[in-house]
């Protein structure tokens, strides 16, 4: 049976995830002890790299794949040997007008992401729109991202800081759908906009739950800015280095501990039970953080399960490519089409159709997704010979595909779906992608796609969601209590119980956020 260093620990962490170390940590390095218990043989839950296709030297960002929500200050608190960086392409929409290919190319320079909107749309006017709209955008995102790393504001402190009541009122109050028919009118532009309120979130435009509002606020308002970033050496290089940082300041971090059950009054100290591979065993901890969804903190203390119940909707395929595929648009170069976000029938039309039929139990006909290349910002994720080949990666997120579509036959429906979202990828294309795929040891081609149940099964992600739930506003409500969270949006009915995981206040996304605000918590900030 495993033997720790203590009998009890001050800070008992459920889940070795990039949350849970992050809350490890700075746990830590104020000089508690502290345990993490990890079900799997590695940290890093979701945020890792792995090698998956078999005797190629190809390290990918395998669950999540960018960065955006990690704040600076976590990086340099905790001295992480971590860095990101920067794309010079925003992303590059193809679309076929008169029986011409075309596209709408954002990045580049001004002139250049100017010039492409004049040619796409006949005129200076949508240009126009998209800098005013994101002008208004990046305005908001200067003053709310600093926010998810202090104690919850209010509704309204929150609404008094952004001091622009026609950007509230667009992303707070009013249905996000509204804001992109005002501002835009070109159907192309319309969906760019809107994909980023649907990563990971199965709703329509005109949602009155504003559960799209809520995801388009989270991806605008990353680093202050909005820009999501490639993690260099892949995302298992920022839970690499967590885990390091971590142990470094003296947590103890235990692989292949799965807990089962968390049983505490809320006051004495939590008895947690785990089972490894040679039994059950328990451990104490004065507080306990569950790096972990909010349903599976309610399974480990016996409790039912919040509703409603967390739904996942997107499609995850990794590619590795011998090439990049040539383009029937030919006046953009592959590799600035793909070094961004290079969009797939998610014009605003195809994103409502494809809505509407995923709602009534139908994959979507023109299934919509987006691709990114990592290795051409960041080559040191292949080995010297693929990089000296011309290999590259592709990335491939897919939208509107919700984890009940999966739920008679989910090998048949993968392969539905993954064949017809290529299919929609090849209308853009001069070459099928097929015929670019690098092949492993085996002879396979590189190529793996992951549906919701997918992600549940191997990640315990519930529903297979990416976000844990549904993502919160990130303010309390205006009594201040958060919802029964807490100071810091991490509370549970349980004083000496703390939710880490993506499924906090503020969670959502490769953050951090919620590890960093679980040990202020602890730490009584």
């Amino acid at each position: 049976m495993t033997s720790f260093g203590h009998d009890v620990y001050d800070d008992v962490i459920v889940g070795g995830g990039h949350n849970g170390l992050v809350a490890a940590a700075y746990l830590a390095r104020a000089g508690r002890s502290v345990l993490v218990l990890e079900r799997l043989g590695n940290t890093g839950g979701a945020a890792i790299s792995t090698r998956p296709f078999a005797g190629v030297d190809a390290r990918l960002s395998r669950y999540s794949y960018l960065v955006s929500l990690l704040p600076a200050k976590i990086v340099r608190d905790l001295g992480l040997d971590f860095s990101v960086c920067k794309r010079t392409v925003s992303s590059y929409t193809p679309v076929e007008r008169d029986g011409r290919p075309g596209g709408l190319l954002v990045g580049g320079g001004e002139s250049r992401t100017r010039e492409s909107f004049a040619r796409l749309t006949g005129s200076e006017r949508e240009y126009e729109s998209w800098r005013a709209f994101y002008g208004r955008t990046g305005r908001l995102a200067e003053k709310v991202f600093p926010t998810l790393t202090e104690p919850l504001p209010t509704r309204a402190e929150l609404r008094a800081r952004i001091a622009d009541e026609a950007a509230w009122r667009m992303l707070f109050e009013e249905p996000l759908g509204q804001a992109v028919e005002e501002h835009f009118a070109d159907d192309l532009v319309r969906g760019v906009v809107l994909t980023d309120a649907l990563i990971g979130t199965f709703a329509d435009a005109h949602d009155p739950a504003l559960a799209q509002n809520r995801c388009f606020l989270y991806h605008v308002i990353g680093g202050g800015t909005g820009d999501w970033d490639v993690p260099v050496g892949g995302m298992g290089a920022l839970t690499d280095a967590l885990a390091a940082a971590a142990r470094a300041a003296g947590a103890e971090i235990a692989l292949g501990h799965e807990v089962l059950r968390i049983e505490t009054d809320g006051r004495a100290p939590a008895e947690v039970t785990f089972r490894t591979a040679a039994g059950e065993g328990r451990v104490v901890g004065r507080t306990v953080l569950v790096n972990a969804s909010p349903r599976a903190l309610a399974d480990l203390l016996g409790e039912a399960a919040p509703a409603p119940a967390a739904e996942g909707a997107q499609l995850k395929v990794n590619m590795l490519l011998r090439r990049l595929p040539r383009l029937r648009d030919t006046s953009v170069d592959p590799r600035e089409a793909f070094g961004g976000t290079f969009h797939i029938a998610e014009g605003y039309a195809e994103l409502a159709r494809a809505y509407a039929e995923a709602a009534t139990g139908e994959l979507p006909s023109v299934p919509p997704s987006e691709i990114y290349c990592h290795s051409l910002t960041d080559p040191s994720i292949l080995g010297p010979e693929l990089v000296a080949e011309g290999y590259q990666t592709l990335t491939l997120f897919g939208l509107h595909t919700p984890a009940r579509l999966f739920e008679k036959d989910n090998q048949g429906a993968r392969e539905v779906l993954l064949a017809g979202t290529l299919a929609q990828l090849d209308a853009h294309l001069a070459e099928p992608i097929t015929d670019c795929l690098a092949f492993d040891a085996d002879g396979r081609p590189c190529i793996e796609a992951k549906t919701p149940l997918d992600l549940e099964r191997e990640l315990r992600l519930p529903g297979g969601h990416i976000f844990h739930r549904d993502l919160s506003w990130p303010y309390a409500a205006d009594d201040g209590d958060g919802g029964g969270a807490g100071r810091w949006g991490v509370g549970t009915p349980y004083a000496n119980v703390l939710l880490c995981g993506a499924g906090a206040v503020r969670g959502g996304g490769v953050s951090g956020v919620p590890g960093h605000n679980a040990a202020m918590a602890v730490l009584g900030h």
